[in-house]
């Protein structure tokens, strides 16, 4: 982006400034935002501008005394907004991965703006009469399948927003919302304080003991961005952490990071987000009595495949179990290594990763520093292009002539057959002011309502940077990663719709990690890693002995890896149950739950409350769909091994057709059945996660 201005006042001084960019129209190639021109003084009043147009276009449509149609109720909401909605795509994708105090002010300004905003629009009651009317005449339209899809998403947004409530609760929702928005920001930004916060400096080799190569290396080009050049750092991203917790001999070290980590949102003082999870679970669970909802639980599952929290707690418990036990047995392990080693010491949180290592080298002959050496991060971007390449016939050509916000962002043109698909922008380091995690987002969705729009899609990852000169190398989670995220860029990409609403990824909640995890499938075949995979010294291709070395060691660690992620759902499902959250101590109820599932003292959930982002979003009573939709794709995937061929040319385009380019055109259990002909089994998954016995070999 240009040079940011430094003046608290952005709206006066941005008065000032003709044009404003974004507002024009964006005459940049493939009309990118024109990221090298945009100030952060040019966002209010650019906001101001697009809530105003927003509220004149909504006007227009309920101004209409025409009779109620598609065309001018549901067309007409889908083409206005554009304006405002092109603008929050830049600025909220900014505040998200480059952000500073002046973003952060203006995220504060305008959460209840938007909130104020948007119930505004589904809370009128001229317009929710149009719209009902078109939802009860529904099966008389002759819509399209999709036309039906869009006009339910309609009817059920005004519904939820409280149009159809009498005047008191509807005022009520609009208060709650308003307060959620605030609270929503507030958690974001004390998450990533805490996180800016802490840096663990290793001062010299004592400290980095145990640690191989590839990770001194990226400690030490962190340690030079963090202002301690010369030295090694470790910071509380996880691609920092994981493998310090991994690979560091200094179990004094290990405590004091692993404690850092879980404290995050729990501190104390100004960034402690237990009080606003306590508000917002009070507020969520209010809201859906409001409308009818027994708990936020049932609000939450109502437009998913599980419907139901009875149904999400049986698929969590089904396998628990298996998880619970497996654990148990990894944990036996574990402490026998300890005592081997002489440790007179019970294993701790802090132990477990550094053991497990050292359990499995010593059982499997593998080491992920070893793995790490040929997981170059450009061979890997090469390797998730390859593979769409391969399944659906697309083409990735890098373009240095773009406007990029961060120097670090990679911008590729996506063609197939010479027809241009889209864009897609890969943004892989970590850096203090991005938010922590990987995530997809993007600036334009696909749509043929306004013209044949192509798609703009964004990959915001947090691998730490190779020294200066060297190459970035990835641990297998990482380039996972990489996949899992690349996955819902296809999404995106490939999403072949007419409406916006139903674009690409707008799909039900327990539908949308579909296909990004079963992208990640392809990652750890043979065929892709013997290409791809080659040592960042030698350039050699990964071993093939050290490949079958990592396949008979996929499963180990499963029960650890299950139970933290599972412990996590079943707290999020715990707490949005929940028929009054008032005053809950958040601790005491984290603890709870866990003691109620007997949860392992030596494993942490995956995300304790205090930063478990994914709940503060669109994730809340949804963070089981990791796993709904794992039941899936280790199905589907199966597909593709039973064919014997992972690249299926008919298995590809019924993949492409009714899982990538459909979007939230039709129902996700008719699109997954429409692709394997029949609905998908547990066992799979239980199977690929090594919880029960492999059946026999394909």
């Amino acid at each position: 982006m240009a040079q940011r201005a430094k003046s608290g006042d952005g709206r006066r001084k941005s008065k000032l400034s003709v044009p404003n960019p974004l507002v024009e129209a964006w005459t940049t190639p493939f009309q990118l935002p024109p990221f090298d021109r945009i100030k952060i003084d040019d966002f209010l009043p650019a906001f101001d501008k697009g809530f105003a147009q927003h509220r004149r276009e909504i006007a227009a449509i309920v101004r209409n005394r025409q009779p109620a149609t598609f065309a001018n109720v549901i067309d007409a909401l889908e083409r206005c907004g554009d304006l405002l909605n092109r603008i929050s795509a830049v600025f909220f994708n900014l505040a998200g991965t480059d952000t500073n105090e002046e973003i952060q002010a203006i995220e504060r300004a305008l959460a209840p703006r938007f909130a104020k905003h948007r119930m505004r629009i589904y809370q009128d009651a001229t317009l929710f009469g149009r719209v009902d009317r078109l939802f009860k005449a529904r099966r008389r339209l002759k819509l399209s399948q999709e036309q039906v899809q869009v006009l339910e998403r309609y009817h059920r947004a005004f519904i939820n927003a409280g149009a159809g409530l009498a005047p008191g609760p509807k005022k009520r929702m609009a208060e709650i919302a308003a307060r959620l928005s605030v609270l929503g920001t507030d958690f974001s930004q004390n998450l990533l304080a805490d996180e800016q916060a802490f840096v663990l400096v290793l001062d010299d080799e004592a400290d980095l003991a145990g640690l191989p190569e590839p990770i001194r290396a990226a400690a030490a080009q962190t340690a030079a961005e963090r202002g301690h050049k010369g030295k090694h750092a470790i910071t509380l991203q996880r691609s920092s952490i994981e493998p310090f917790l991994q690979y560091s001999a200094r179990r004094d070290l290990r405590e004091k990071a692993f404690n850092a980590w879980i404290a995050r949102g729990a501190k104390g003082g100004r960034t402690d987000n237990r009080k606003i999870v306590a508000e917002v679970l009070a507020l969520r669970a209010q809201r859906a009595r409001l409308l009818g909802f027994k708990t936020a639980a049932h609000l939450a599952l109502e437009f998913s495949m599980a419907k139901t929290p009875t149904n999400v707690r049986k698929l969590l418990m089904e396998v628990w179990g298996p998880a619970r036990s497996r654990a148990g047995e990894e944990r036996e392990q574990l402490q026998h290594c300890v005592q081997a080693e002489g440790g007179n010491f019970e294993l701790a949180a802090w132990d477990w990763r550094y053991y497990a290592e050292k359990v499995r080298k010593a059982h499997f002959a593998v080491d992920d520093g070893e793995i790490k050496s040929y997981l170059q991060l450009d061979n890997i971007i090469a390797a998730a292009f390859d593979v769409a390449g391969k399944l659906f016939g697309l083409t990735f050509t890098e373009r240095k002539d773009l406007p990029v916000y961060h120097s670090e962002v990679r911008v590729f043109e996506v063609t197939r057959g010479g027809r241009r698909v889209g864009l897609f922008l890969g943004d892989y380091f970590a850096r203090p002011s991005k938010h922590s995690g990987a995530w997809m987002s993007g600036w334009r969705k696909q749509q043929r309502l306004a013209g044949d729009i192509t798609p703009i899609v964004v990959n915001v990852m947090n691998f730490a940077k190779g020294r200066p000169g060297e190459p970035t190398l990835l641990s297998l989670d990482d380039a996972r990663t990489l996949f899992h995220e690349f996955g819902h860029a296809l999404h995106g990409l490939l999403s072949n719709v007419t409406y916006p609403s139903v674009s690409g990824t707008s799909v039900e909640k327990d539908f949308v990690e579909l296909p990004s995890q079963l992208y990640e499938h392809w990652l750890t075949r043979s065929e892709v890693l013997t290409r791809f995979a080659r040592h960042y010294k030698t350039g050699k291709s990964v071993p093939p002995q050290l490949l079958k070395r990592f396949e008979a060691a996929r499963n180990f660690n499963q029960g650890f890896k299950t139970v933290e992620y599972l412990a996590a759902a079943i707290v999020d499902l715990e707490l949005h149950v929940l028929s009054d959250a008032a005053g809950i101590d958040i601790d005491g109820f984290e603890q709870e739950v866990l003691k109620r599932i007997d949860m392992p003292s030596e494993i942490v959930m995956r995300h304790r409350i205090p930063h478990f982002q994914h709940i503060m979003g669109g994730y809340a009573a949804g963070y089981y769909s990791y796993l709904w939709s794992e039941v899936m794709d280790a199905d589907a995937f199966q597909a593709f091994e039973e064919s014997g061929h992972i690249f299926d040319g008919k298995l590809a385009q019924r993949l492409h057709d009714h899982i990538y380019a459909a979007g939230g055109s039709r129902a996700a259990a008719d699109a997954y059945v429409a692709f394997r002909g029949r609905l998908p089994s547990t066992e799979p998954l239980l199977e690929k996660r090594g919880l029960v016995a492999s059946g026999p070999a394909r």
